[in-house]
C-alpha cells in the first residue's frame, strides 16, 4: 500500500484498462542488501499441481438470480443483481465485491497454493527461488516484528542529516537511483511522436491522497484532517513525541497541499493524454527547475543525458524547484521522514502495517479488516515479481483450449468492428479510411507473454523480507532505466498474466487480455456463444473501442500522437460524445453525481464493445435455431451476462473514493448505460418507447 508514485508510466494503459484495478507499488526505502547469491535465469522446473476442490466457485449467470418482481425495461441492473447483491456482503478484507473481485480472489488461491508449494523446493533456482524467498520470509511474522524500524534506519539517519537544497536535491537523486524516488515518477514509455522508440517521462507525484481535490475541496476536509493525524501516527511510532509528530504532520500536509495545487486532477489526466508529452531538453529542463538540475539527475541514474525527455506536468517540476529553494529544510525533512516510513510500514513489524491499513484501508476505502498475511505476501510478490509467479499461474491455470477460442472470438469481434466502422453514417468516407488503417493493425495478446521477462541479476534470500522487496525494487527500476532511448519490446506486457482485467495500450495499438480474466463469467469455452459474447465479447469489444475514444483516437495506426481527423468529423464526434457526458451525469450515488467526463473514455469503449460484441454473436448465430436456454432467448443472455459481469457492491468509503478518482463508473451504471442505448436490447426485452433503460431521439448516444 505505498505511496510511490509509479516508476513506469503505463498510465495510458492502465487507464485504457476494463476496470483499472491499482497495484500496491514497491516501497520508497532503502536497506542493507541482501547477502544472498544472485538468481539465475533458469525457468521453473519443478511441477506444481493445484487441489482445485479449495479454490472458490466462480461467479456465472444463474436464471435464478433474476428478481422477477423488477421490470428490465426500468432497472435491469438490478434485475439481474439485486438478489444476489443483496445475499452477499463485502468480505471484511474488501473494499468492493463482485464479478472481478470473485475471480480475483480464485486467483489469488491458485496463487497462495504456488507459492507455498515454491517455497518447500530444497535449492531452488530461477524464478522458482525468487518466488518462494519472498513467501518464505513475507511469511515469517516473528521475525518481521522483531526488526521493528531497524531495516530503514539508516535511510532515516540520511534524511536526518539533509541541512540545506543542495542536499536535498542531492538526496532526491540518489534514492531515486534506487528506485525510491517519492517525489516524482520517472521512466520509459515510447515517445508519443515515434512510438516504437522508448524515451524518459517524468511526471507528478508526491501526494499521499488519491487525488488533488482530498486537498484542494472543502468537502473533503475531514479526509484532509484523518491523513495529517495517520502522519503524526506514523512519525510518532518512529519514535518522535506527540508534540513533535503533531507539528511535523502540520508540515507535511501543507507541503503535499502546496504539490497538490501544482499538480493535475484524476479528471485532467484521463481527459487529455497530451498532458504526459512535453518533450524538452535537458539543459531547457534545468532552466524551467534552477535548484533541481536534470542533467545532475540523468547523472544520478546512471542515463547518458538524452536529447529530449518528457518534463509532464512541468508546473509541478516548476514548484519542486521552487520549494526546494524557499522551503525550510526541516520541513523537506519531515516529509522525506513520514513518506519514506509510511512507503515501507506495509513490509515492517505489526505496528507500521496495521497504522497503513487503518488509513489507507479502514479510513479511506471503508475496508473492515486488514488482509491477512498470507494475501498481503501474495500481493508483495505480484507487485514485486508478478511475471516471475506468472510463469507458474499459466501452467496451471490457463488451457491452451481457452487460447484458441479467444483467438476466434478476438477475430469475430475486429470483423464486426470493422462493419461498424464502414458503417457509420456521422463521419466522412476519408476520416473512415484511416479509421480501418488503424482497425488494421490492431495487435491482440491473450493469456500471457510469448517471450518471458529475464530476472537473472535479482538477489533475494530467506534473510530478511524488506531485503527482498528494497532489492526487486531496485533490481526493476534498472531494468525500466535500461529501455530508455532504446527500441520499444513489444512482445511486452503491462499486466501479469494473474491478473483479473484486460487493457488497451494506443501507443503500441494493441489489445491485452491476461489469463485470470479468461474464466466465468467472462469466457468459459464450454458454455453457448451468449454468455460468451456478453462476457469476454463485450471485453474484447471494450479495449478494441479504447482505440477510438475521446483519447485513444488521438494515436494513430502505428501508435503515434496525431491527428488523423477531418474537421468536420472532430466536431461531429464531440455532439456524440457530450451526449454520453450528459447520460452518465445524470446517474447518481446517493447524493453524488457520476463525473461524466471523467469516465468518458470507458464509457465510450461499454458502449461500442457491447454494441460491436452484439453484431458478432448475430454473425456467430447465423442460420442456427435460437437454442431458448432455460426459457431465455439467445439476445436475452447476451445482455444478461453483460449485467452479471458488471455486479459489483461497495463500501461507501471507497465508492466516494471512486467517484473522485476512477474513469470507470460505478458497476450498477455500467450494467445499465450501454444496453439502453440498443434498440437490440429494446427488442429482447420488449420494451415499451419511454421505459427508462429506451432511450430514443435525441437522448440516445449512437458513436461507434
Amino acid at each position: 500500500m505505498s505511496r510511490t508514485p509509479k516508476m513506469i508510466l503505463l498510465t495510458l494503459a492502465v487507464s485504457a484498462a476494463l476496470v483499472g484495478c491499482g497495484k500496491n507499488e514497491a516501497p520508497a526505502t532503502d536497506s542493507a542488501a541482501s547477502t544472498a547469491t544472485p538468481t539465475a535465469a533458469a525457468p521453473a522446473a519443478t511441477e506444481f499441481k493445484l487441489d482445485e476442490s479449495k479454490l472458490p466457485a466462480y461467479n456465472a449467470f444463474h436464471p435464478s438470480d433474476l428478481d422477477k418482481s423488477l421490470d428490465a425495461c426500468t432497472a435491469f441492473g438490478d434485475y439481474v443483481n439485486s438478489k444476489w447483491l443483496a445475499a452477499n456482503e463485502i468480505p471484511g478484507d474488501r473494499t468492493s465485491w463482485g464479478a472481478f473481485t470473485i475471480l480475483d480472489e480464485r486467483s489469488v488461491a491458485v496463487q497462495h497454493q504456488l507459492a507455498e508449494q515454491v517455497a518447500a523446493v530444497k535449492n531452488p533456482t530461477g524464478i522458482e527461488k525468487i518466488v518462494g524467498d519472498f513467501w518464505a520470509t513475507g511469511m515469517d511474522e516473528a521475525k518481521i516484528n522483531a526488526q521493528g524500524i531497524e531495516p530503514i534506519k539508516a535511510d532515516l539517519a540520511a534524511i536526518d542529516a539533509l541541512q540545506d537544497k543542495d542536499a536535498i536535491a542531492n538526496y532526491l537523486r540518489t534514492s531515486a537511483a534506487k528506485g525510491e524516488n517519492v517525489l516524482f515518477g520517472f521512466g520509459p514509455e515510447a515517445d508519443f511522436k515515434n512510438s516504437s522508440q522508448n524515451i524518459a517521462y517524468a511526471s507528478q507525484g508526491g501526494l499521499g491522497l488519491p487525488d488533488t481535490t482530498y486537498y484542494t475541496d472543502a468537502k473533503n476536509a475531514d479526509k484532509l484532517k484523518a491523513y495529517q493525524a495517520h502522519v503524526a501516527k506514523v512519525l510518532e511510532l518512529s519514535g518522535a513525541t506527540a508534540e513533535d509528530a503533531a507539528k511535523q504532520a502540520a508540515d507535511v500536509v501543507k507541503f503535499e497541499t502546496r504539490l497538490a495545487k501544482a499538480s493535475k486532477s484524476s479528471e485532467q489526466l484521463s481527459r487529455d493524454v497530451s498532458l504526459y508529452y512535453n518533450p524538452v531538453s535537458v539543459a531547457d529542463a534545468d532552466k524551467l527547475t534552477p535548484n533541481f538540475s536534470w542533467t545532475e539527475f540523468f547523472k544520478a541514474q546512471g542515463i547518458a543525458a538524452p536529447e529530449k525527455f518528457s518534463l509532464a506536468i512541468p508546473s509541478f517540476h516548476q514548484e519542486v524547484s521552487k520549494a526546494l529553494g524557499d522551503t525550510d529544510p526541516s520541513v523537506w525533512r519531515s516529509y522525506l521522514r513520514f513518506r519514506t516510513i509510511d512507503g515501507a510500514s506495509p513490509y515492517l513489524s505489526d505496528a507500521f502495517a496495521d497504522q497503513n491499513f487503518q488509513f489507507y484501508g479502514k479510513t479511506l476505502n471503508g475496508q473492515k479488516e486488514m488482509k491477512p498475511r498470507w494475501k498481503r505476501v501474495l500481493g508483495t510478490i505480484e507487485n514485486d515479481a508478478g511475471e516471475a509467479f506468472g510463469q507458474l499461474y499459466v501452467k496451471v491455470a490457463f488451457s491452451p483450449e481457452s487460447k484458441a477460442k479467444m483467438e476466434e472470438l478476438v477475430k469475430n469481434l475486429a470483423a464486426s468492428l470493422k462493419e461498424r466502422i464502414q458503417g457509420l453514417t456521422w463521419m466522412s468516407d476519408e476520416t473512415k479510411a484511416k479509421a480501418i488503417a488503424k482497425w488494421e493493425t490492431f495487435t491482440p495478446k491473450i493469456g500471457y507473454p510469448d517471450k518471458w521477462r529475464d530476472w537473472s541479476g535479482l538477489t533475494t534470500g530467506r534473510d530478511s523480507y524488506f531485503g527482498n522487496v528494497r532489492a526487486a525494487n531496485e533490481f526493476n527500476y534498472k531494468f525500466a532505466l535500461s529501455k530508455i532511448g532504446k527500441p520499444v519490446d513489444k512482445t511486452e506486457w503491462g499486466m501479469t498474466p494473474q491478473t483479473v482485467n484486460a487493457y488497451y495500450n494506443p501507443l503500441q495499438n494493441e489489445i491485452v487480455f491476461p489469463a485470470a480474466i479468461l474464466q466465468p463469467p467472462f469466457f468459459d469455452p464450454k458454455a453457448d456463444d451468449a454468455l460468451n459474447y456478453g462476457g469476454i465479447g463485450a471485453v474484447i469489444g471494450h479495449e478494441m473501442t479504447h482505440g477510438y475514444d475521446d483519447q485513444g483516437s488521438r494515436f494513430g495506426p502505428t501508435g503515434n500522437f496525431e491527428n488523423w481527423w477531418s474537421e468536420a468529423d472532430t466536431k461531429n464526434f464531440s455532439g456524440l460524445t457530450g451526449k454520453l457526458v450528459n447520460q452518465f451525469d445524470g446517474y447518481k450515488v446517493g447524493d453524488t453525481a457520476v463525473n461524466g467526463k471523467l469516465t468518458l473514455g470507458e464509457n465510450i469503449a461499454d458502449l461500442g464493445g457491447l454494441a460491436t460484441a452484439y453484431d458478432a454473436l448475430q454473425k456467430a448465430s447465423a442460420g442456427k435455431d435460437d437454442p431458448m436456454v432455460d426459457g431465455l432467448s439467445r439476445d436475452q443472455r447476451f445482455f444478461f451476462n453483460w449485467a452479471t459481469v458488471w455486479r459489483t457492491k461497495y463500501t461507501p468509503e471507497n465508492a466516494a473514493v471512486r467517484l473522485k478518482t476512477d474513469p470507470h463508473a460505478p458497476a450498477a451504471f455500467r450494467a445499465m448505460g450501454a444496453p439502453s442505448n440498443l434498440p437490440t436490447f429494446a427488442k429482447a426485452f420488449e420494451c415499451k418507447p419511454g421505459s427508462p433503460m429506451v432511450r430514443a431521439g435525441d437522448k440516445q448516444v449512437v458513436i461507434w
